[in-house]
């Protein structure tokens, strides 16, 4: 429901303004800048997933720390900090979430994921102190194993960078005998340096509708800690 909520206030919003030329064009090969400058960046990701009980108290919890670091052969590499803990009850993360814990929560639409989306102009809307174009972003088709976006993103009147993201991963993974579903998220992106936007913020609140029961679950990632990888030395953080 918040998602086609969503989607109406975005439509609404779109009354009256046209469209400018090539806005998905230009929003995708600023993703692709964008992309290619977090690449030389390392950060710590936090994860923190809990199941909500009835009653709104915290019922089970997953959480884990990552970083992602540079080795003194200019390697780009991910490793944990500590042990990922887990006292989840009615949840099992599979492989599907940990790729939308990579790629799709903090989506990036390059140049190279644009034709596999259709685009819709949205409108504009303020976003903090950016004035924002909005961008409904849908798949033209899933093929097997394809972890996709569907939601909406506002990108900057300035230069096109994408400060905010909204919607939902797809497909929903449902089978005879299990599901795997996944819930509605909003990415907050933040200048780091010298007008990047990177993300900063991914939460979520939303109930996933099991057929043994719907089930309330809170997301919260975290980015943080951004330091560009100079060519002399490598980047790594204390434990």
């Amino acid at each position: 429901m918040r998602l086609i909520l969503a989607f109406a206030f975005a439509t609404l919003a779109a009354g009256g303004i046209e469209a400018p030329p090539d806005l998905a064009k230009k929003i995708a090969h600023r993703e692709s800048e964008t992309a290619a400058e977090r690449n030389q960046f390392a950060f710590r990701q936090t994860v923190q997933l809990t199941e909500m009980s009835d009653r709104g108290a915290a019922a089970g919890e997953y959480r884990e720390v990552r970083e992602v670091i540079f080795s003194p052969e200019h390697e780009r590499t991910e490793r944990f900090l500590g042990q990922p803990s887990g006292t989840l009850k009615h949840l099992q993360l599979t492989a599907e979430d940990f790729r939308d814990i990579r790629d799709i929560q903090p989506f990036v639409l390059t140049e190279q994921l644009l034709p596999l989306y259709d685009t819709k102009f949205r409108g504009e809307e303020r976003v903090g102190d950016v004035d924002c174009w909005v961008l409904q972003v849908r798949p033209r088709q899933i093929l097997q194993n394809q972890r996709l976006f569907d939601g909406l993103l506002w990108a900057s009147k300035q230069d096109y960078s994408v400060v905010k993201s909204e919607g939902q991963a797809v497909p929903q993974v449902i089978h005879l005998k299990s599901e795997n579903l996944f819930p509605h998220f909003t990415t907050l992106r933040r200048s780091v340096r010298e007008g990047w936007w990177f993300p900063a913020e991914t939460y979520a609140d939303d109930t996933l509708p099991f057929r043994t029961g719907p089930l309330r679950i809170r997301l919260r990632i975290r980015y943080m800690g951004y330091q560009k990888f100079g060519a002399e030395t490598a980047v790594t953080f204390d434990k």
